[in-house]
């Protein structure tokens, strides 16, 4: 095995993924960061999801937006709906793990309000639940997806924005996801401050 052979069709596959995935990609990103933007200027929330490396990306979404990316300003309204075990664990129980996400949309989600729902597949059933919800909240979706955007592709509205990297293989699909949530804290930035 040659693994040094490896680590290079690594790099190359993903920056040639990177390459082909913008052309696709860049107009639904300008649009989901308008959307993001207005949600926040008019005193909403961004709320995202996702399972494994999608709930990672969540919490990095939400850290860059509440802290800041790469410029100093105030913080921005976000929150990972995966961090918080206690309210994790206590729906799973008592109810069923495909309601962790939904729930939390039902009682911290408000019309104007945006969820960020992050799926490799398109087809995780909780973060499908969670779009649902959002739905009957009023709220836009962004839906962050690879492959053909699996169901959640089938759920979004007009007013929806579906980010679907033109991939199958996950670990490529999610590279590129982490480029996108960067493309859309640099878009909400600014919107917010201006060009640098």
């Amino acid at each position: 095995m040659d693994l040094l052979g490896r680590i290079h069709q690594h790099f190359a596959d993903s920056a040639q993924l990177k390459l082909q995935a913008v052309e696709v990609l860049a107009e639904p990103l300008r649009l989901a960061a308008e959307k993001m933007f207005l949600c926040l200027m008019n005193e909403g929330k961004i709320l995202a999801c996702g399972n494994g490396g999608s709930a990672a990306d969540s919490q990095h979404f939400a850290a860059e937006l509440l802290n800041r990316f790469e410029r100093e300003r105030p913080g921005l309204a976000a929150m990972a709906l995966t961090t918080d075990t206690s309210t994790l664990t206590s729906i799973a129980n008592d109810y069923d793990y495909n309601q962790v996400f939904s729930k939390q949309v039902r009682a911290l989600g408000a019309a104007g309000d945006v969820l960020l729902a992050i799926s490799t597949s398109g087809n995780s059933p909780n973060v499908i639940a969670a779009i649902e919800a959002a739905h009957e909240r009023q709220m836009t979706v962004v839906a962050l997806t690879g492959r053909n955007g699996g169901k959640m592709a089938g759920m979004l509205t007009k007013d929806d924005v579906n980010l679907c990297v033109p991939s199958a293989v996950t670990a490529r699909i999610q590279e590129v996801h982490l480029v996108c949530l960067h493309c859309l804290c640099d878009g909400i930035d600014t919107q917010l401050l201006g060009a640098e």
